[in-house]
């Protein structure tokens, strides 16, 4: 008998390794050293060597890594910074948060990310940095922005919170992680994720030293030695038991990865003739990972469809309703309908699938045959 199909199978991933996570999380206890205890040291350096960053810096979420990234660059209140409205609503949030000012670039319609072409109609004399969004699994256009960046002489703080262990070649050939171009990276281990920990988690990605140390210094208050203060920081600290998890975890991502390749690819033989659908593009420079499997729905099918896989017991998800210009906490930037017209768009198209690491070829098998419509 077939499981039941789930959007993200957590129970089943601990199943597979429940020796590993028990035997872990009992070696925190034993130690009782909660915070900052050797298993957060430990994962930092087995984070940094996976992703080739000289600086692998954990805290408490992703939300966090953004905003300590924006905090470290020592941007100040008014200050633009160039990010999109097609994105969860972190990546904003942490920009307005600290009094800067996000202006949006659209995304393409093809790899939901950051339009390159786009970002230097964008730029004004109050920009200082670029925040691109690897969405989905799969990264931006980064030699191209890193470029623009550089031109403008502007930071780059990329949003990697969905895309670790993504990989994009630039045209000389070297190849880099998601989340290691830029001045900063940031990556989350929110449950769903990729690779998730058992509550909230994030990190930063630098090879900077100067702005690792600074970033250390602000996740924890500030300090630079106990009670002395060199900068106004915040708690953001990644626990001791979310640390060996995630160790554990870590040492299965590239599996994991695998695991979801392969569903992305029966999802795209079984959908490629399957009209009024287009499957995921996958741009030449990237690697996915495919963190969600995102579909575009003809908009006046789309939920008939949702509803249709509802009643055969199959969860979609749709990330995201509505574009950040379009809500309601950011009207006081100015934007109005019809000012990002891509991103306006995938909100009435994109439908997610079940996609995770459980997934069997059965269950595929059966999606598939109930999105014919």
């Amino acid at each position: 008998m077939m499981k039941d199909i789930q959007m993200v199978d957590l129970q089943g991933q601990y199943a597979n390794i429940r020796e590993e996570v028990d035997e872990a999380v009992r070696r925190v206890l034993a130690e009782s050293r909660y915070i900052n205890g050797p298993e957060v040291g430990a994962f930092q350096q087995e984070l940094a060597a996976y992703t080739g960053a000289a600086h692998a810096l954990t805290c408490a979420s992703g939300t966090d890594a953004l905003q300590l990234a924006l905090m470290a660059l020592g941007l100040q209140p008014g200050d633009e910074v160039l990010t999109v409205p097609f994105t969860f609503v972190a990546t904003a949030e942490v920009i307005a948060l600290l009094g800067l000012r996000p202006v949006f670039v659209d995304v393409r319609p093809d790899t939901f990310c950051m339009d390159a072409a786009q970002i230097e109609a964008a730029i004004t004399p109050r920009t200082r940095a670029i925040l691109p969004v690897h969405l989905f699994g799969q990264c931006a256009d980064m030699e191209r922005i890193l470029a623009i960046a550089h031109q403008h002489n502007l930071y780059v703080v990329e949003d990697a919170c969905q895309a670790l262990g993504a990989q994009v070649t630039f045209s000389d050939g070297s190849v880099h992680q998601a989340g290691t171009m830029g001045d900063a990276g940031c990556t989350s281990f929110f449950p769903t994720k990729n690779l998730g920990c058992f509550g909230d988690g994030g990190a930063l990605f630098t090879h900077d030293d100067t702005l690792a140390a600074r970033i250390r210094s602000m996740a924890n208050h500030g300090m630079s030695e106990k009670y002395y203060y060199d900068h106004v920081g915040v708690n953001s600290r990644l626990d001791t038991l979310q640390a060996a998890v995630l160790r554990v975890k870590l040492r299965h991502l590239d599996q994991y990865i695998a695991a979801r390749r392969h569903a992305a690819s029966l999802y795209d033989e079984a959908l490629a003739d399957c009209p009024g659908i287009v499957t995921p593009a996958k741009a030449s420079y990237t690697t996915h990972t495919y963190h969600q499997y995102t579909l575009r729905v003809a908009p006046e099918y789309r939920d008939a469809l949702r509803r249709q896989l509802a009643d055969a017991h199959i969860p979609t998800m749709i990330y995201y309703p509505r574009p950040l210009h379009l809500q309601t906490a950011y009207q006081y930037l100015g934007y109005h309908e019809g000012d990002f017209p891509v991103s306006e768009q995938l909100s009435y198209e994109v439908l997610s699938l079940p996609m995770h690491t459980e997934l069997t070829d059965e269950q595929i098998q059966y999606i598939t045959e109930q999105l014919r419509f």
